[in-house]
């Protein structure tokens, strides 16, 4: 009986100590290569920036000439750009929402029809926040993209060209560090 106390100690002991240790925060050590995006591609103007209030479809468009990313409406004139410098932190979002189609069959008098709320269709947005270095002002842009894969290959190459640095799935630029000692 000793013995098996002293093994189910033992046992319990190396359980204890082989639990997964933290982990400093640091950069990523695994570095998912998305595939190139495209140099400009349709997305939906959600809101966010200064002075524009309404949402639109469009066009986003790399502009590497001018270090920046601009957006076209519908007419694909230029409604504003933002440049490289001025993105502090970019990130993904996915909602899972009813769909237009589940809304309108819940809503019928049949029976069973409220299991038609689990109609659900996946919703993917490139967050940018960023300051405008016009009015020193910050802001939190929002585009709606129409899939997942195209996301991750816009928020790679928009990374990539603002030379931010990941923290998992998001990109931020570091603070300048201060050289004064305290």
């Amino acid at each position: 009986m000793r013995y098996f106390t002293l093994f189910a100690i033992l046992f319990a002991i190396c359980a204890v100590s082989s639990q997964a240790q933290p982990r400093p925060i640091g950069s990523s050590t695994t570095a998912t290569k998305a595939a190139p995006a495209p140099e400009s591609f349709g997305a939906k103007y959600e809101g966010g920036l200064f002075g524009f209030n309404d949402k639109q479809m469009g066009t986003l468009k790399f502009d590497d000439a001018n270090d920046r990313l601009v957006f076209f409406g519908k007419e694909q004139k230029e409604l504003f750009g933002i440049p490289y410098d001025a993105l502090l932190v970019i990130y993904p979002q996915s909602q899972s929402v009813t769909s237009t189609t589940g809304n309108v069959l819940k809503s019928l008098p049949l029976p069973g029809a409220s299991l038609a709320g689990f109609i659900k269709e996946k919703r993917s947005y490139l967050i940018i926040q960023c300051e405008d270095p016009d009015i020193d002002v910050k802001g939190v842009v929002n585009f709606k993209l129409e899939s997942k894969d195209l996301l991750d290959s816009v928020l790679r190459s928009l990374a990539d060209r603002a030379k931010l640095t990941q923290r998992g799935d998001a990109f931020y630029r570091p603070r300048a560090k201060s050289s004064e000692p305290n």
